[in-house]
């Protein structure tokens, strides 16, 4: 008999979020590969308007469909007071998810009662460190999970610089679904690409203490001019004229991230003609040393693209330089950017490479299932 997996996703109401999507559809496409019989589950604020809920169900649905996944919704209160009727009409019932043989919640928002009428649950953290730091600090109430799982490397280790709240955290690497990210050559002068919120920001610590991933992206600012190759920017920067500006005045190219990345597919299809990725992360991945990788660049090698990426920290398996690049300063960035271009065919077969021996779904999920119900 096949496993039912629940698994509690974060993307209902962020419907113009293709790329965000893809971190909770590479984890249900990898279940289902492995004959697995998935059911998606979103938390709801019971106070939000039918109505509202409704047209946020529809376009899930939509795009839930092109994977197999369109009927297997159902949606949970956020908090204790139920949903009403007229908004899980057409889902599957929760008392249906809530006899799953695991509860895969790759969230923090679960009342516990929730969570204890699961047979078995497992916390995936996708925000390692932070996540850590929110719950120490009372951001975060956790509730109780059978088994931990992060996709930090250094999460529950001797020496890292933030709490481990007292439990017991398994590493997992995060993963893409292989089957449905194959090799995709480059198209003509292609550019390096990456899709980001400018501004969206996480709190880190202290009271005021914020960084976005703009913060992470000013030390390097001046990179066009210090590399021949074209850099472009999927940015939801919101209606700030001058902030574009600024990137246009110092040669990157801008593009509206919501206009080319909203929908999954449109993500994809981005991602798979560009060169490759160049990235910088918010400055917390840096600070915390976490050994952060982005769904994203799992997309990116998955596709053959070489990644250049910032450095987040030293890790048991992420190569410096091959199909992925991990930069410290400016110039470093340049310098591997002029290296993956050098070494452009054999670079995208190493990022291949990667994706398929540490990130594959069917492994990733195979190796956390086994230790989450055993």
């Amino acid at each position: 008999m096949s496993i039912r997996a629940c698994l509690c996703a974060d993307t209902i109401s962020y419907p113009e979020g293709g790329g965000h999507q893809w971190v909770y559809l590479n984890w249900a496409l990898g279940l289902r590969a492995l004959g697995c019989q998935v059911i998606w589950l979103e938390l709801v604020d019971p106070h939000t308007p039918a109505q509202e809920v409704q047209t946020y169900i529809a376009a899930l649905r939509s795009r839930l469909r092109r994977y197999g996944l369109g009927e297997a919704l159902s949606l949970c209160s956020e908090t204790r007071e139920p949903l009403s009727p007229e908004v899980t009409a057409g889902c599957v019932d929760f008392e249906l998810a809530a006899e799953a043989d695991l509860l895969l919640d790759l969230g923090h928002k679960m009342q516990p009662e929730v969570v204890k009428r699961f047979r078995r649950s497992a916390l995936l953290d996708i925000d390692p460190a932070l996540l850590q730091i929110w719950v120490s600090k009372g951001k975060v109430c956790l509730a109780p999970h059978d088994v931990y799982f992060s996709i930090g490397e250094t999460v529950g280790q001797p020496g890292a610089p933030f709490p481990d709240l007292g439990l017991k955290w398994q590493y997992t690497p995060p993963c893409v679904a292989l089957d449905w990210w194959p090799p995709h050559a480059a198209v003509g002068d292609a550019p390096f690409t990456t899709v980001a919120h400018w501004w969206s920001a996480a709190w880190t610590g202290e009271e005021g203490d914020f960084d976005d991933k703009r913060s992470g992206f000013l030390p390097f600012l001046e990179l066009p001019r210090h590399t021949r190759w074209p850099l472009e920017l999927a940015l939801d920067i919101g209606s700030d004229g001058e902030e574009g500006a600024a990137l246009l005045e110092r040669g990157w190219h801008v593009r509206d991230a919501h206009a080319v990345a909203s929908t999954p597919w449109d993500y994809q299809r981005y991602i798979q003609d560009s060169r490759g990725e160049f990235s910088c992360v918010k400055p917390a991945c840096v600070r915390l040393q976490n050994a952060w990788v982005s769904d994203r660049t799992l997309c990116y090698l998955a596709s053959a693209k070489p990644a250049v990426v910032q450095h987040t920290g030293p890790s048991r398996f992420l190569p410096e330089a091959a199909g992925m690049f991990r930069f410290r300063n400016l110039q470093e960035a340049a310098r591997c950017l002029e290296q993956v271009a050098g070494d452009y065919e054999r670079q995208c077969r190493l990022a291949r490479a990667l994706a398929e021996e540490h990130f594959d779904a069917r492994k990733v999920v195979g190796r956390l299932l086994e230790r989450a119900l055993g």
